[in-house]
C-alpha cells in the first residue's frame, strides 16, 4: 500500500491512502538505524496489521524532491505566502524574508493578499505594483467574501502546498474556504491524529482534492535568514537580473557603488522602491551578523 504521511506525533504516522483514509502507522526500526525520520509530506510504501483498527507499518520512504527544516516537510511543490492588505497592515520586509528562504529552496511561491473586503483600490493595486516582478504569482483574495477562493483552488491542483504568514491576516479562514469539499472529512482527522495539546504543535497535510493538499503552518512574527550571505541577496531578487549588467563594477553590493544599474532602475520605477528599501535593509542586516 502507498500514502502520503499527513501527519507525526510521538513516534506515531498518519498516512492518508486515497482508498483507506486516514491509516495510523509506526516506522520500522530500520530507518532508526540508518538515521532516517519520515517526515510529513513523504511518499512511503506501507504495511496493513491488526484486525480490529486499521493500522500499518511504514516499510519504505519514497525519494524526497525537497525537504524544508522549519516547517519540517518534505515533497512541497509550492508555497503560499498570506498577508493581509489590511488590519493588520503587511509587513513587506517579512514578506521579502518568506519569498528569500522559498527562493533558496528552490521552492515556488504564490503571495496572496487577504481582506480584499475592506481594503481599497488604490491599496491592492499598490500591493500588486511592488510585486509583478518580484517573481511570485499575486493572488488578492477575500476569505469573508469568498472572493479569489476558486482562483486560489486552481492554483494548489494537484500539489502539495505550504501555506504560510503572519497571525492575524486571515490563513485560517482561507484554509477553510478551501476545505469547504475535503476529500478527507475533518471528523475523520479528529479522530484519527487529534491529541489535545499536540494539535497545534505539528506540521500537518489536508487534502482538499485528488492528490491536492495544503500545510497551514504557525504564525511567524520574525525570519533570520541564517544560511544567506550579503553578497548572494540580490539573486533573490528576480527583478535586479535585467539591470545587473549596466552595473560598472563586478560584484556591485546596489548600494555604494556610483554606476549601478538597479539604483538607476529604481529612480526609473521599474523596480519598485520598497522592494530596493527591503534590499538594503536585509543586506546591512547579514552583514552585521557575520562581523559577530
Amino acid at each position: 500500500m502507498q500514502g502520503k504521511i499527513i501527519k507525526g506525533i510521538a513516534g506515531f504516522y498518519y498516512v492518508h491512502n486515497k482508498e483507506l483514509g486516514v491509516v495510523e502507522c509506526k516506522a520500522k526500526g530500520i530507518f532508526r538505524k540508518d538515521g532516517t525520520k519520515p517526515l510529513v509530506g513523504d511518499d512511503v510504501e506501507f504495511d496493513l496489521v491488526g484486525s480490529e483498527a486499521v493500522t500499518g507499518n511504514i516499510i519504505q520512504i519514497f525519494p524526497r524532491k525537497n525537504e524544508i527544516i522549519r516547517p519540517a516537510v518534505a515533497n512541497i511543490d509550492q508555497a503560499v505566502i498570506v498577508f493581509s492588505i489590511m488590519k493588520p497592515l503587511p509587513n513587506l520586509n517579512l514578506l521579502d524574508r518568506f519569498l528569500i528562504m522559498m527562493r533558496k529552496q528552490k521552492i515556488p511561491c504564490i503571495i496572496c493578499f487577504n481582506k480584499e473586503d475592506i481594503a481599497s483600490k488604490d491599496e491592492m493595486e499598490s500591493l500588486i505594483r511592488i510585486y509583478k516582478n518580484s517573481g511570485s504569482k499575486v493572488l488578492i483574495t477575500s476569505a469573508a467574501g469568498k472572493k479569489g477562493i476558486d482562483q486560489l483552488t486552481a492554483e494548489l491542483y494537484r500539489k502539495t502546498s505550504v501555506l504560510a504568514g503572519p497571525s492575524g491576516v486571515g490563513k485560517s479562514s482561507v484554509i477553510n474556504c478551501l476545505q469547504q469539499e475535503v476529500c478527507m472529512e475533518t471528523g475523520e482527522i479528529s479522530a484519527k491524529i487529534d491529541r489535545g495539546k499536540h494539535t497545534t504543535r505539528h506540521s500537518q497535510l489536508i487534502a482538499i482534492q485528488d492528490e491536492t493538499y495544503i500545510m497551514d503552518t504557525p504564525g511567524f512574527s520574525s525570519l533570520t535568514l541564517d544560511e544567506i550571505e550579503k553578497d548572494e541577496l540580490a539573486q533573490y531578487y528576480p527583478e535586479f537580473i535585467p539591470f545587473e549588467t549596466t552595473c560598472r563594477f563586478q560584484g556591485c553590493s546596489h548600494i555604494h557603488e556610483p554606476v549601478c544599474g538597479i539604483k538607476d532602475a529604481v529612480n526609473r520605477c521599474e523596480i519598485s522602491q520598497e522592494r530596493y528599501d527591503n534590499y538594503k535593509q536585509l543586506y546591512q542586516e547579514l552583514g552585521e551578523k557575520r562581523r559577530y
